[in-house]
């Protein structure tokens, strides 16, 4: 497998982001060039409460919604506390100078904006649990790190493509 000359760029909002917002910022950055993931993190929003008393109760939280990006439904399964974007390494300045515009006209609060690398870029013990298992047949390089072993791909990443 080559390696894919690529720097990831974190947003860090000093607020959660609502799922307009989420919806607003994705779709402009959407339409950048150069991006080979886009990873959202934050708190875990349940659809059944997995322990306590509630148990196998379904969770109504008002931010877990299908918000729409480039034409494709995803549901948040997360209340959006930072994005990191994988992009090429040749398109990072320019890349950057336009996230910054999106950005502050999209956002009411503060945020930062950094470069680095923050997903995991070589292969762990995790991908190759997931071929032993037979949940996958061979690893894909932009999806290093993205998934738990005992998922299927299918159930934490979208492909959203042109």
């Amino acid at each position: 497998m080559e390696p894919i000359k690529a720097v990831d760029i974190k947003i860090f909002p000093y607020r959660r982001l609502k799922p307009a917002t989420t919806e607003r910022i994705l779709n402009e950055i959407m339409k950048l060039e150069g991006i080979l993931r886009v990873l959202l993190n934050g708190e875990s929003l349940p659809q059944i409460v997995g322990y306590g008393p509630a148990k196998g109760t379904r969770v109504n939280h008002e931010d877990r919604k299908v918000i729409k990006l480039k034409d494709h439904d995803l549901e948040l399964s997360v209340t959006v506390g930072d994005i990191i974007i994988t992009v090429l390494h040749e398109k990072q300045e320019v890349f950057l100078k336009k996230l910054e515009d999106i950005l502050e006209n999209n956002l009411s609060c503060n945020f930062e904006v950094s470069a680095g690398i923050f997903t995991k870029t070589n292969i762990t013990v995790s991908d190759y649990l997931k071929i032993d298992r037979g949940i996958e047949q061979e690893i894909e390089p932009t999806y290093i790190g993205l998934v738990d072993p005992g998922s299927k791909s299918e159930d934490t990443v979208r492909l959203i493509g042109d």
